[in-house]
């Protein structure tokens, strides 16, 4: 099933290649659903010490990130990716976070922000990744 408002599958928006290692946090119930073509030899981890290709970070309030974004930075590769999920507007859910907020916590921890993408009908994304210049 294609997430959001296009069609193109959702780990390909996110970026999700065959052989990464992924973390998903605080991710909605039904966030398996929303991929028609997970790549092969994927590995989805619960370790916070090991590094990572990407991590799905979910949040509603912004003091969930701002409490994790610098840990988050330290588990991926250098040239590894963030992707931070809130509650779109139209969702009604309740929620403090936006993408200013988002961005604004992000570059006072040394990530800058690259793509925005619609991950569902309740949840947006904002790619974080650490500057070249910080690789």
């Amino acid at each position: 099933m294609p997430a959001g408002y296009s069609k193109t599958p959702l780990a390909k928006k996110l970026g999700i290649k065959e052989g990464n290692t992924i973390r998903i946090i605080n991710a909605p119930d039904y966030y398996a659903a929303l991929f028609s073509d997970f790549p092969e030899k994927v590995t989805i981890t619960t370790d916070k010490k090991g590094k990572k290709d990407c991590i799905h970070f979910f949040a509603k309030r912004a003091k969930d990130l701002q409490e994790n974004i610098l840990r988050l930075r330290g588990e991926i590769f250098p040239d590894g990716m963030i992707w931070v999920s809130w509650p779109k507007k139209a969702s009604k859910v309740e929620t403090d976070i936006t993408e200013d907020v988002i961005r604004a916590l992000a570059l006072d921890n040394g990530l800058v922000d690259i793509k925005v993408c619609a991950v569902d009908e309740i949840w947006s994304g904002l790619k974080l990744v650490i500057p070249l210049k910080g690789r």
